[in-house]
């Protein structure tokens, strides 16, 4: 199936991937970080899946989340009638729990459930065997999942099966519970009051963001897909629910985004605080602080959900890869990378968190400070950049201009808050690194800042400078980069990353348009009062969303057809900025260029 053919149910603390054919193919547990049992994804349905679909031709499918939830109805229509195939994952309790019901809606209906777990990615066969009650349990190692059902279950080639039928009316249940190995079996649960607590738990969350203007709707869907990716315990939230979904069909640019980055905080907290979302917003500073603690010098990039910094990246042989994009890779190396720009989204997320009356830790701001004194030593080096590009460091223009940020911001907190605080040698250096990216950055010849230092090529993070408040947005070096972006890195009015080599059809290789960056535009075209050109783009962007409302990394223009690890945080971080930014007039990118929305 394409990447856009799949849906989302999740308890906070992982959640699955489930197609419009009703099959499980991703779900790691009991963490998002933990190893799938279902790797279909990316291998075959030998690496595990979970199948429950008619036993007969399938005439139409349908599927919708039930309003303002993160409960997925798929309805299969056959010649013998209709079923509705219910799915939720309830908000963690002592276990997590997959929760399937096949429900009869027309006639009768031929069902068969087919369930292959495979632990570790796809590569473990767990014993399997029945208790006394019936449950079915399959171990492997340290990892247990039990089976409860009403329908007749048998093995069957390594798997477990279930052919039964459902009338009108009717409802069969299966729920599938995660536990340790080297425990008693999780308890079971009541699937009617789950289904109504999760119920009831999405919709008190849903309605307590905007529930006004024209994307509401819209803002609500994308900030549940935000929850869902959050990991409760910590407020840490995750940049996609998978691994190695890949950048460009049947390449090798295929990451783990199981993890959380620092370049996505303060695009993240803006999109919280500013739906209404202060508990989660706070929650998710706290995680930033707890995770960056520690030498300035040893800080990292992203980190794991808990917080955790040891993100070794290795191959998994065993799994032939989306489409055959191979490698399939678990962990991140880019983890070790040398950023400049993180430390600027530090400054800026807790200098916005102090604005927004989320309050502060005592101990922030002397961590902040230190934070200064390194970057004051290293702001000079060469660094991989904001897309942490695998080969030798450049002198990035958005990595210092996010140096200026740190500083920037910084003097903001104290003077706003009193601070202890040497601003004038931080003011200073924040002149400093001004002047040295106005002068090395910027090319006379093309009208442009460019991705690096005597550089002559573009890079869709130079739509931040403006929205960062680097210059003014009426800044003539600003419009002119905006021009050359549009013409160098829009395809069909979406935006690439960077320049990238032509292949045979004579369009850019290598990767899709990247969404973020394309909201990055529409919020930089109400900067310069292009109010229109940005409400299209929006609105052509909201077209790409699949029908469940679900965007991923990137597009595939060419082929119509998503790319990249699914569901994307930031690109639906940028959705609600942005529609944010179209519903009001002092929102996201004022907040945080300075400059007032026109």
């Amino acid at each position: 199936m394409r990447i856009e053919d799949y849906a989302i149910v999740g308890d906070c603390g992982t959640a699955a991937l489930i197609g419009r054919n009703g099959s499980v193919d991703w779900l790691c547990l009991p963490r998002f970080d933990s190893r799938a049992c279902f790797a279909a994804l990316v291998g075959n349905t030998d690496n595990g899946r979970w199948l429950i679909a008619p036993d007969a031709e399938i005439r139409r499918t349908t599927r919708r989340y039930l309003d303002d939830t993160l409960v997925l109805e798929t309805t299969f229509e056959t010649a013998d009638g209709t079923v509705a195939l219910v799915d939720f994952m309830p908000p963690r309790g002592e276990a997590s729990d997959l929760v399937r019901l096949v429900r009869g809606v027309r006639g009768r209906v031929a069902m068969r459930a087919e369930l292959l777990i495979r632990f570790d990615y796809g590569s473990l066969v767990p014993w399997v065997t029945r208790l006394p009650d019936g449950t079915l349990r399959a171990v492997a190692g340290p990892d247990m999942l039990v089976l409860r059902t009403s329908a007749p279950i048998k093995g069957e080639q390594l798997k477990t099966v279930a052919e039964f039928a459902v009338v009108e009316g009717e409802t069969v249940p299966f729920v599938l519970s995660f536990g340790a190995s080297y425990r008693d079996p999780p308890a079971a649960i009541d699937w009617e009051s789950a289904l109504e607590d999760t119920i009831a738990f999405w919709r008190e969350w849903a309605g307590r963001a905007e529930d006004s203007g024209p994307y509401a709707g819209v803002l609500r869907r994308s900030l549940m897909v935000l929850k869902a990716l959050t990991y409760a315990p910590t407020g840490g939230v995750v940049a996609a629910l998978t691994t190695s979904l890949p950048e460009e069909l049947g390449g090798s640019r295929n990451w783990d985004y199981r993890y959380c980055w620092l370049r996505d905080a303060t695009f993240t907290l803006l999109a919280l605080m500013n739906s209404g979302y202060f508990e989660e917003a706070g929650r998710w500073r706290d995680w930033l602080l707890r995770a960056v603690a520690g030498s300035p010098s040893q800080m990292q990039i992203m980190y794991g959900i808990t917080g955790t910094r040891r993100l070794d990246e290795l191959e998994v042989p065993w799994l032939q890869g989306y489409e055959g994009a191979r490698p399939v890779r678990i962990g991140n190396s880019a983890s070790s990378q040398f950023q400049l720009d993180i430390y600027g989204e530090i400054m800026d997320v807790l200098h916005l968190a102090r604005c927004g009356g989320l309050g502060g830790d005592e101990t922030a701001w002397a961590l902040q400070v230190k934070l200064l004194e390194h970057l004051e030593h290293i702001w000079q080096d060469p660094d991989q950049g904001i897309w942490e590009i695998r080969g030798p460091q450049q002198h990035f223009t958005f990595s210092k201009v996010m140096a200026w940020v740190a500083f920037d911001r910084a003097i903001k907190s104290a003077e706003k808050d009193k601070l202890d605080a040497p601003i004038k040698k931080w003011a200073a250096l924040r002149d400093q690194i001004h002047a040295e990216v106005c002068d090395k950055a910027y090319d006379i010849e093309l009208g442009s800042f460019t991705q690096s230092y005597g550089s002559k090529q573009l890079d869709a993070s130079l739509l931040l400078l403006a929205l960062v408040g680097f210059l003014p947005p009426t800044d003539q070096r600003i419009l002119g980069t905006v021009r050359a972006i549009e013409t160098s890195l829009v395809e069909n009015s979406l935006v690439r990353r960077y320049q990238t080599e032509r292949t045979d059809d004579g369009l850019p290789g290598s990767e899709g348009v990247f969404l973020a960056c394309s909201f990055w535009l529409a919020d930089t075209y109400l900067l310069l009062g292009r109010r229109k050109d940005a409400r299209r783009l929006f609105e052509y962007l909201l077209s790409l969303r699949n029908d469940i409302g679900l965007l991923s990394e990137e597009y595939d223009v060419a082929k119509s057809r998503m790319l990249g690890n699914f569901p994307q945080a930031l690109s639906h971080i940028g959705l609600i900025n942005t529609a944010l930014n179209l519903m009001h007039g002092d929102k996201p990118a004022e907040q945080r260029s300075g400059h007032r929305l026109k």
